[in-house]
């Protein structure tokens, strides 16, 4: 069974991933703050429609708070879905704050109405930790989605990610008949690849979403990740491999049933190639997180030592373990995927 730290540390940012974070136009000033949020002075817990605790409180505030609170979360929204325009905020309203107590970032998510036909949205405020925000924006230039988000001092904004959470759907859709397994094992291989090399951890089984679409002849599936509190934090090397994962084992399954040797080779493959493309797309981008990345410390000495010697070890490449930070590290690991694309 696969081990993660109980607590993860938090990083703070340092003055150089700023300055990056500001020339891509993630630095916005924000009207609303994490520590503000923190002022709720009552709770009640949110069950889920079978009645089941969520681990998440519905929170409130005192009323010298309120309409304050509210124009700032709306204001908030349209800079995150509207790059600012207010036009539309007289008819949204902040219908519910939740927050979690569960796991590392204890963030809170913001539900926002249309009050014009009921639509509402989500929304959520953690604290800003460099590893989450190094996963946020590798996520935004190397898998197939942009991400929106937004930070201002110690506070982070994110986009919802919207799709059916792996658990739920290992309960509720996995064996629905007109789901082809062979599709679902080929994403997981694909998410599985993507992960690892670029160093994304805890890929539990409610840490991703499937996103579901009718196709012309078929349905189609793809998985996106919605935690990333564990970029190249651990140790580890299969803590990088959501098929390691106990709660993942039933897509390992599928895939084993499903997808012989050659084909998953084939998909690996495939993931790797367009990452690589992403990369050459995005050299200039890349280059600049690089520069911020190799000098900063967002893990600990005896995690990079081991992650470094196990990939070295797995790899056959002993410049892994010469490694002397998470930066370097994940350089690495990219840098090999597009010297073999190039050959």
């Amino acid at each position: 069974m696969q081990h993660i730290s109980k607590k993860k540390a938090f990083f703070p940012l340092n003055p150089a991933f700023r300055g990056y974070l500001k020339l891509y136009e993630r630095e916005v000033r924000l009207p609303v703050s994490y520590e503000e949020l923190r002022y709720f002075d009552n709770s009640i817990p949110v069950y889920d429609k079978a009645g089941k605790d969520t681990l998440w409180e519905s929170v409130f505030y005192p009323q010298s708070m309120y309409h304050q609170l509210q124009a700032g979360l709306k204001r908030i929204y349209s800079i995150l879905k509207a790059g600012g325009d207010q036009t539309a905020e007289e008819h949204l309203e902040v219908e519910r704050i939740d927050y979690c107590t569960f796991g590392n970032s204890h963030p809170f998510r913001i539900r926002i109405r249309n009050t014009y036909n009921d639509v509402y949205d989500y929304f959520y405020i953690k604290i800003a930790d460099a590893s989450r925000i190094y996963g946020l924006e590798l996520e935004h230039i190397l898998s197939p989605y942009w991400i929106s988000y937004m930070i201002d001092g110690n506070t982070l904004v994110e986009e919802h990610i919207a799709g059916v959470p792996g658990d739920q759907f290992i309960l509720h859709y996995l064996d629905r008949p007109e789901f082809n397994p062979k599709r679902i094992a080929k994403e997981f291989v694909k998410f599985n690849e993507r992960c690892f090399v670029r160093l994304l951890g805890d890929m539990r089984s409610y840490n991703f979403v499937f996103d579901i679409t009718q196709d012309f002849d078929d349905v189609q599936f793809r998985i996106r990740a919605i935690d990333f509190d564990q970029q190249f934090y651990e140790g580890k090397r299969t803590l990088y491999m959501p098929q390691f994962f106990k709660e993942n084992r039933v897509f390992v399954e599928l895939a084993m049933k499903h997808l012989n040797a050659e084909v998953v080779k084939q998909y690996q493959q495939e993931e790797r190639s367009v990452i690589a493309r992403r990369i050459k797309t995005q050299r200039h981008r890349i280059k600049d997180l690089r520069d911020v990345i190799m000098t900063d410390q967002v893990s600990f000495p005896e995690k990079v030592a081991q992650l470094g010697h196990e990939l070295a070890e797995y790899y056959d490449d002993p410049v892994f373990s010469r490694c002397k930070t998470m930066g370097e590290i994940i350089e690495r690991s990219l840098k090999r995927l597009l010297v073999r694309s190039l050959k």
